[in-house]
């Protein structure tokens, strides 16, 4: 039996536990009922997403838009801005029931996909989709119309072969240019991500004339290899060489993959692309070389690493399939250090300076900070689990990621619920040390996730029975939720500690349905009153118009378009100047504006 088969066995393995283990979920939250054939397919979805992106399983499930009227993406995730861009991840999966892995990913999925691009980051398109779907376009087009630029990742995943030629030259004909990456995930990649890390050991060819130093305990190889050993490092043993690394942001940066390839189509700039490039850094436990050789050194290395250049690797290995071996006349720099096996804290650091340029991995990197490992044991001692560094272990209802506290803090204490993103890593600079301050306790950060789940619970449930409060909004509902505790407690955010724990825990079991409920009346009252002053760009205050004069007018209409229209109407007004005008206080903090759209970030 071909390794192929035993991936595709091994996957489908992994599927069916999981389509039994989340199946009461999938039918509550999606819609899906008793098809076992559609509960494979939202758990191979949900494993594609979890395992790529390193999401918990609240952070997937938030994401996971699969259903009827889903248009082609099942899934949808979504990070911070930073620097006038965010990054969207469109998941689609296609899973064969027949476990042979020869069907390669269709073709028309390819076309759905695309149109739900032109869908999606086109603000003026109408479309007809499911509420999860719905809700995740209204907060990409909220970000669009703040004058954001989208970068997409297209991940197109399948229990079988990568799309045809035919597919192939479709994709390129679409000319979405930089904007949009795509990406297959098939048996192979999703099992070497399934996997514990285990030791790269492997040959690394050198051209040219290399240097290596001794320092203490440590040593370093600085030289040069043909791209093409870079890409046949990554066909050997794919992410498995990124474990290291910040693995859920190794989607493309547009641009700067387009730099990548067109030097590399170019005959005449290939041989300059030592110069342009980065390069590639690599860690291990011991490498050995033959130092008699004047140059073009084999290089034994063992437990190899790339904890910097992933971007770069990954697209070399995307334009070898294009172009072919011709690439091979381009070079990249390679930095080898020899560290310490147990030196964890210096990888965290060699880390986070190779990768300081792109603020958004840092998150992974937080984790071994003295604050994060005190954060870790006051949650342990009331009771939870604070994952506080990535785990392919499943996750039980206590357990708590730093992503999900980050979140649910930025919304209820620091009164930030427009700057909660749909998946992870958001929590970065300036953003991340205001957020994990200092006076950040255990019970601040445990108490503001139970009320983000309840919040959010609540809107789904609100969601299924046709509420015009969008579930979009539930994040805001959970910072009143936070206001509304701390009165009942009688204290303030800076008061509210383990000593009174117990008592808000209780407070939230017995009344967090209630605050909730209060919250959104909140909400839909200041939304109707339209005291705050807006700040729409044209287009959105011709919206916004037209919408609350069809709301003035809901005599003439009924009731269903009543509840449309002001649907709209409160996920348009989901904003800063909301979070101001429920607050009555300007934010606590002044963050850079988004860029100009029609200027160059």
């Amino acid at each position: 039996m071909s390794e192929s088969i035993l991936n595709v066995q091994l996957i489908d393995q992994r599927v069916t536990k999981l389509a039994e283990d989340l199946k009461d979920r999938f039918r509550e939250e999606l819609g899906l009922k008793n098809d076992q054939n559609k509960l494979k397919s939202a758990a191979f979805v949900y494993l594609v997403a979890r395992s790529l992106l390193d999401l918990d399983p609240d952070e997937v499930f938030d994401g996971l838009v699969e259903g009827g009227g889903d248009f082609g993406v099942d899934a949808i995730y979504f990070g911070p801005p930073n620097a006038g861009e965010f990054k969207v991840t469109l998941v689609q999966g296609k899973y064969k029931q027949n476990l042979e892995g020869t069907s390669g990913f269709p073709e028309n999925g390819i076309i759905k996909m695309a149109d739900a691009i032109r869908i999606i980051f086109n603000p003026s398109a109408p479309f007809d989709a499911n509420p999860r779907v719905t809700a995740r376009i209204d907060q990409v087009r909220a970000l669009i119309g703040q004058g954001y630029f989208p970068e997409v990742r297209a991940i197109l995943c399948n229990n079988g072969p990568r799309w045809n030629d035919a597919a192939e030259t479709r994709i390129k004909a679409y000319n979405f240019g930089s904007m949009v990456a795509w990406e297959h995930v098939g048996p192979e990649a999703l099992v070497g991500l399934m996997r514990a890390r285990k030791p790269v050991d492997v040959k690394l060819q050198l051209c040219g004339k290399a240097l290596v130093e001794e320092h203490p305990y440590m040593r370093s190889m600085i030289g040069r290899m043909s791209v093409l050993e870079l890409a046949r490092l990554f066909d050997t043993f794919g992410d498995v060489l990124l474990e290291r690394n910040i693995r859920r942001y190794l989607g493309f940066s547009g641009r700067v993959n387009q730099e990548i390839g067109d030097t590399l189509r170019d005959p005449d700039q290939r041989s300059k692309f030592y110069f342009y490039n980065n390069g590639v850094t690599i860690i291990c436990s011991k490498f050995n070389h033959n130092p008699l050789a004047e140059k073009d050194w084999p290089v034994q290395v063992s437990g190899l690493q790339i904890v910097n250049g992933g971007q770069t690797s990954k697209t070399v290995q995307h334009m070898l399939r294009e172009l072919g071996p011709e690439i091979g006349t381009a070079t990249v720099l390679v930095r080898l250090y020899e560290l310490p096996e147990d030196d964890e804290p210096l990888v965290q650091l060699i880390t986070r300076a190779t990768n300081s340029q792109n603020p958004v991995v840092l998150n992974d990197l937080r984790s071994s900070e003295a604050r994060q490992k005190n954060l870790e044991e006051m949650i342990r001692e009331l009771g939870y689990n604070y994952r506080r560094q990535r785990s392919g272990e499943d996750r039980a209802p206590n357990d708590m990621t730093i992503n999900s506290v980050g979140n649910a803090v930025l919304a209820v204490w620091r009164q930030r619920p427009h700057m909660v993103d749909s998946g992870s890593g958001i929590l970065t600079g300036q953003l991340y040390e205001h957020v994990f301050s200092p006076e950040l306790n255990g019970a601040q950060a445990i108490i503001a996730v139970l009320l983000v789940r309840l919040a959010r619970r609540q809107a789904k449930i609100g969601e299924e029975s046709k509420s015009e409060f969008p579930a979009s909004g539930s994040d805001y509902a959970a910072m009143l939720m936070g206001e509304y505790l701390l009165r009942e407690i009688g204290v303030s955010i800076d008061e509210f500690d383990h000593r009174n724990f117990r008592k808000a825990v209780k407070i939230v079991e017995e009344n967090g349905e209630h605050f909730y409920h209060n919250a959104v009346a909140r909400i839909l009252n200041a939304v109707d009153g339209k005291k705050a002053a807006w700040r729409f760009r044209p287009t959105q205050a011709i919206f916004k118009s037209t919408i609350v004069n069809a709301l003035e007018d809901s005599k003439k209409i009924d009731e269903i378009a009543v509840k449309v229209v002001r649907g709209s109407l409160i996920r348009w007004s989901l904003n800063s100047d909301l979070v101001q005008e429920l607050t009555g206080a300007p934010l606590s903090i002044d963050l850079p504006p988004p860029s100009d759209p029609e200027t160059p970030a």
